[in-house]
């Protein structure tokens, strides 16, 4: 895969070439809605957004996992990690596959 990676800039400029706002408006509404999804999450509820996917927190336990350098185990303390579901309709577009309504 040799693709680029969007940035919050790249963002910013697609929300400002295709909703018109100013680039300010445009930089203020995706730190907006990056902010809703990260306080959603830090209050441990999950974010869906309709035909991209979902965000949803684990917890995982403690386990022992092994330094690959060294083979020694060490224990690894249990944590709270993130986790993407992508939706069918996602899923479908990246496989090349039209949606529902044919588009």
């Amino acid at each position: 895969m040799t693709g680029r990676t969007i940035t919050r800039a790249d963002l910013c400029e697609a929300v400002y070439r295709k909703v018109g706002l100013s680039r300010a408006e445009s930089a203020e509404l995706v730190e907006m809605l990056i902010d809703e999804v990260i306080e959603t999450l830090e209050r441990g509820e999950n974010v869906k957004l309709s035909g991209f996917g979902s965000f949803m927190l684990r917890d995982k336990g403690e386990r022992i996992g092994r330094n690959p350098k060294t083979g020694v185990e060490v224990p690894i303390a249990p944590r709270r990690v993130m986790v993407f579901k992508p939706s069918p309709v996602m899923k479908n577009r990246m496989n090349g596959a039209a949606d529902e309504d044919g588009e």
